[in-house]
């Protein structure tokens, strides 16, 4: 799998210019998972606020995390041999 992030966590957090990139943002498995599977957990996190007119000040609102974790099976994986 792929190297562990400052946080713990492995994979690498999206971001703009990563989508052409492969993978773009996420976890490259580098074995099969055999008979078994490998937990994939994805969040959404956002931070957000407004502002309108007659408001002098940048108004917050909730910030939200939404995740779940998925039993991932790797098959099969591909090798280059020299």
């Amino acid at each position: 799998m792929s190297a562990p992030l400052v946080d713990g966590g492995i994979g690498g957090r999206c971001a703009k210019g990563k989508a052409e990139r492969t993978p773009p943002c996420g976890v490259a498995y580098l074995r099969s998972s055999g008979d078994g599977t490998f937990p994939l957990q994805a969040a959404l996190i956002w931070k957000i606020s407004w502002t309108g007119t007659g408001v002098n000040d940048e108004q917050p609102l909730p910030d939200g995390t939404f995740g779940a974790e998925q039993p991932v099976t790797v098959r099969g994986i591909q090798a280059v041999d020299r």
